[in-house]
């Protein structure tokens, strides 16, 4: 009897300290990114309170929050944003939609790649703040500046994964297509497409963070209203707390859409998988 109760209660026990140990694995790795962070806002919180850190070179805590607090109570926060979530969302839609164009018949041609990529590819290498004064003479400096110069970060990123995406489509799948004879159309919706999406995904997510950073670099530059503007706003009034609190903002709304875009890259990843 007791031969087999040890028998049974040995493999429980051992499985039991497995799953313990992968769980403690797994909640250290969720942890460890926060960790650097959580240092930081620490030695700002001990920093400011014990004197080691200037409050004119780095404002105390309580300081950035109040004026956080004062911008969403006076709206003036909701309207900064919503100015930055429009451009943004007009500059990064435009840029992927016409990159993925883009990408799919350079994809789909080489006779357009052999054209069209080389030029692009010397085009790309300006910075986006190398076309801000060409395009200021031409559109001026109102919101289709915006729109041009964030569609533009967009639009790079998406299109050269689209086009590696089509490219790298799996032999076999173009085999099975050719097996069942499908047309042309049919080959690029139902096999080149589906095989080009989770790498378009990844495209997608770093045109998102290459937009984000344009539209405040070009709020920072040309602009009334907008997050970047509230940046410039308070350094102009040397009120470094609202510096801080828009800076916050700004890294907050990355953080989160970059996350939100990292899992629908993955459940998309999983798609294809299955």
């Amino acid at each position: 009897m007791a031969r087999t109760l040890t028998r049974v209660a040995l493999p429980a026990l051992r499985a039991h300290r497995t799953l313990s140990i992968d769980a403690l694995r797994a909640a250290s790795w969720t942890a460890l990114p926060w960790l650097l962070p959580a240092s930081c806002a620490l030695l700002w919180v001990f920093g400011s309170h014990y004197g080691w850190i200037s409050a004119q070179v780095l404002p105390p805590p309580a300081l950035v929050f109040d004026t956080l607090a004062a911008l969403v109570k006076s709206g003036e926060l909701w309207m900064h944003l919503s100015a930055s979530m429009t451009r943004a969302a007009v500059g990064f839609g435009g840029g992927v939609v016409l990159g993925v164009l883009l990408g799919g018949a350079l994809g789909l041609s080489r006779t357009l790649e052999a054209w069209v990529l080389p030029s692009f590819n010397a085009i790309v290498q300006v910075p986006v703040l190398g076309w801000l004064p060409f395009l200021m003479i031409v559109v001026g400096i109102g919101e289709p500046l915006k729109y041009l110069l964030i569609g533009h970060a967009a639009l790079v990123p998406v299109t050269l994964s689209t086009l590696q995406g089509f490219r790298n489509t799996p032999r076999g799948l173009r085999e099975v297509a050719a097996a069942y004879r499908y047309t042309r159309w049919q080959v690029i919706a139902r096999v080149t497409l589906p095989a080009a999406i989770p790498v378009i995904g990844t495209g997608v997510r770093l045109a998102f963070t290459k937009a984000w950073l344009t539209l405040v670099v070009v709020e920072l530059v040309a602009s009334s209203e907008g997050l970047g503007y509230l940046i410039v706003y308070g350094r102009q009034l040397f009120q470094l707390d609202l510096v801080l609190a828009s800076v916050l903002i700004v890294g907050a709304i990355g953080y989160a859409a970059d996350r939100l875009l990292t899992v629908f890259e993955r459940r998309l990843q999983r798609g294809r998988a299955h």
